[in-house]
């Protein structure tokens, strides 16, 4: 079964418009894994609009299945990660004024960097992935910087599977396949929901982990929060 890590960030959206502690987040997260939720993913950003640093430390007594911080690894993101000791870490190259993720790295070209600082997360027993766009090349420079796994960038299947095109699963077969290859393990996270899981899930051969977090909170304002993540379970069986 592939694992589901619900990310949080909207639920501290939701809090921070208010200034208080409604909702609470801890509470949220531990109700996530309470309806069966495998994992809680949270992604940081410099200027705090969503999940505060603070909440990474926060948690880390809350979750007791995985736990997953994202994240671009600038120098404050990279010690945050080093003292809270997730249990992975998933380097994501976002932009500080990015909306939200909407590249993957370059793996070539950012090759030194990204091995240093995977080296040292690995050193301190932190299970390393990265976010890459479904293509080939990407693939084959992961799988020299020493990374654990991949992420793959799913925004483009989600758009393309809405206006009925399914063929466009079909790089993100070929990239699981190679990462297989080169014993990379396969997550995939971005704009997956109730509606394209499923058909996703079947088609990536070896796929361990989904990180689901926008869709997955809105669909659960009309179906709820429990429902909602049972229901992504059973597609992920």
């Amino acid at each position: 079964m592939t694992k589901l890590s619900v990310n949080v960030n909207k639920i501290a959206t939701l809090r921070n418009s208010r200034g208080g502690n409604v909702p609470n987040l801890l509470k949220v997260a531990e109700d996530i894994q309470d309806f069966g939720g495998q994992g809680i993913t949270i992604h940081p950003r410099p200027d705090e609009r969503h999940i505060k640093y603070q909440d990474a430390y926060d948690l880390k007594p809350i979750v007791h299945t995985e736990y997953n911080i994202e994240g671009n690894p600038i120098p404050k993101f990279i010690d945050l990660v080093l003292e809270v000791s997730p249990t992975q870490v998933t380097l994501v190259p976002d932009k500080e004024d990015a909306i939200t993720s909407n590249s993957g790295w370059d793996t070539k070209k950012h090759a030194s960097f990204l091995t240093e600082v995977i080296s040292e997360f690995k050193r301190n027993n932190i299970r390393t992935s990265v976010f890459v766009d479904p293509v080939l090349d990407m693939i084959e420079g992961a799988a020299t910087i020493g990374t654990d796994r991949i992420e793959l960038y799913t925004e483009e299947f989600a758009l393309q599977y809405e206006k009925g095109n399914k063929d466009s699963v079909k790089p993100y077969v070929k990239c699981a396949e190679l990462a297989m290859d080169f014993n990379l393990g396969v997550n995939a996270g971005h704009d997956l929901s109730l509606q394209n899981i499923q058909f996703f899930k079947e088609s990536i051969p070896g796929l361990l982990e989904v990180s689901i977090g926008h869709a997955l909170i809105s669909e659960s304002i009309y179906l709820g929060l429990e429902n909602v993540v049972n229901m992504y379970l059973h597609k992920l069986k």
